[in-house]
């Protein structure tokens, strides 16, 4: 019997899973790790830190697992690591939700001629890896000079685990410096920016073996030398694969920190409205379209961390889940939440607005509300914003026959009803948590077993019963939708003025 293990070095933390060649998991474990915010709107980690937490993480897995025969890897994407030519990291990494690339986003557009979208099918965003070399060389020349190599989360771990400098088409197609028809890096792009072509790694399809664990991986993993190591995917494209969503029927959801609407597509085709981007499919010869609410589980996260301490505080000392207790709370106030609407973009927002200076709120406040109307509107105003995303995925030709939700939202009814009442059809949840791990896993079985990707993806696939809408609150959210939808027109300008004073 074969096995793989799968890791996905994600924003809050690392997972990782061993699986067989039929899917079981064999053993699996999470490790958090911290997010550094040392300005309003910066977001920031220590690759070192990734690197020792996967070390400790796959040594427990091997000490419940069996050695697997190969590895596949998933991670945030965007966030660059910078390295000398001795591969030491030279500074923090600038994660995907850091704002403070806004003006290097109107630069590239001006060393362009604004034919950055015509080279990559994306335009620029601060999410971007682009943005933040340019960044980078701007603010940190110290760091810009003595650049060797520029890597993206999972990459940073190959390079580690192997001395393999190398990347695959999912997670070089977010740099905003790659060229998603032809699967290799844009020349044009790369010259207008000025950026040597020789920092950026060889990059394969996501089914390709990048080298094997030397000497030193081993020593610090315990995984056998030579054990091969699969490109992988961006964590995103990696769960697409952990969930079984291989078909342009099926639209996905996933709930995670950020929240994407992703839909595969069967060419290389450009949103006119830009925004959802154009990326390359961790299955050979496909593409997806892909737009992202930048705080979607983030924005309850945050809610739990300060306003639903209560809740959460008594959750942990009565041994139960924090997440689940303040859902329980929220599922106490009625649909609508008594006039109350919330704009979740506590991070700035990506799609649509491409705003890095919008800002989250509630409007309707009244003395009636308590806690839990404050919980279940940010529920709400997390699905609406996926609403808005769906709504333009159907106008752009996805089919959206069935919608499959996954993530950490996925596992809770709260999320999956309001999801269902908000875009007034069934959604069906993921049954496994850990889908860009799995995803991974899965990626890297195809070079074990030999059986295509997309068959692998499939078979492994569980998934929940599907979550029907309730009539009487779907009627409720098409009234109030729309005023989500005028809330940030009304309210930009203010927003803006307030970033400027922060």
């Amino acid at each position: 019997m074969r096995h793989a293990a799968g890791f996905d070095i994600g924003t809050s933390g690392l997972k990782g899973v061993v699986v067989d060649a039929d899917g079981r998991t064999l053993a699996t474990t999470t490790q958090p790790w911290r997010l550094d915010s040392p300005r309003p709107g910066w977001f920031e980690q220590d690759p070192e830190n990734w690197w020792t937490t996967f070390a400790a993480v796959t040594r427990d897995l091997l000490s419940r697992a069996p050695h697997p025969d190969v590895v596949g890897l998933a991670g945030q994407m965007h966030g660059p690591v910078f390295q000398d030519d001795a591969g030491a990291v030279l500074c923090p990494v600038i994660l995907w939700n850091d704002q403070r690339t806004e003006a290097e986003c109107v630069e590239i557009e001006q060393r362009t001629g604004g034919r950055i979208a015509d080279w990559t099918l994306n335009p620029p965003r601060t999410a971007f890896t682009s943005s933040k070399m340019l960044w980078v060389r701007r603010h940190r020349p110290e760091v810009h000079a003595r650049t060797a190599s520029v890597l993206l989360a999972k990459d940073f771990i190959r390079h580690r685990l192997s001395g393999v400098l190398a990347t695959e088409v999912t997670d070089a197609s977010g740099t905003g410096l790659f060229d998603v028809r032809a699967r290799d890096w844009s020349a044009p792009a790369l010259a207008a920016l000025d950026i040597p072509p020789a920092w950026l790694p060889p990059v394969v399809e996501s089914v390709a073996v990048t080298g094997g664990v030397n000497d030193a991986g081993a020593a610090a993993t315990g995984l056998k030398v030579g054990t091969p190591i699969v490109a992988g995917a961006a964590d995103q494209m990696a769960a697409v694969i952990g969930m079984g969503i291989v078909s342009p029927e099926v639209l996905c959801i996933n709930i995670g920190t950020s929240g994407v609407v992703m839909a595969q597509i069967g060419a290389a085709e450009r949103d006119p409205q830009g925004i959802f981007h154009t990326f390359c499919h961790a299955v050979p010869q496909a593409w997806q379209f892909l737009a992202g609410v930048q705080s979607a589980g983030g924005s309850f996260q945050w809610y739990c961390d300060t306003v639903g301490v209560p809740e959460t505080s008594a959750a942990r000392s009565a041994g139960q889940d924090p997440f689940d207790a303040v859902c329980r709370a929220a599922e106490h106030a009625p649909p609508g939440a008594e006039g109350l609407v919330f704009l979740p973009y506590l991070t700035g927002e990506r799609s649509p607005h491409n705003d890095p200076r919008a800002r989250g709120c509630w409007l309707g406040l009244s003395r009636r509300h308590e806690r839990r109307h404050l919980a279940r509107a940010v529920v709400e105003g997390v699905c609406f914003a996926f609403r808005d995303l769906v709504e333009v995925a159907v106008g752009l030709g996805c089919p959206a026959r069935e919608v499959r939700v996954g993530g950490g939202g996925a596992r809770n009814p709260l999320w999956l009803h309001v999801l269902a009442d908000v875009l007034g059809r069934p959604v069906r949840p993921a049954a496994r948590r850990d889908a860009s791990a799995r995803g991974a896993a899965a990626i890297a079985m195809h070079v074990a077993s030999g059986r295509h990707v997309a068959d692998i993806a499939d078979a492994w696939a569980i998934w929940g019963d599907p979550v029907a809408p309730d009539p009487a609150n779907v009627r409720l959210y098409e009234a109030r939708y729309p005023i989500f939808r005028d809330l940030y027109g009304a309210t930009r300008p203010l927003m803006h003025r307030l970033f400027a004073q922060a």
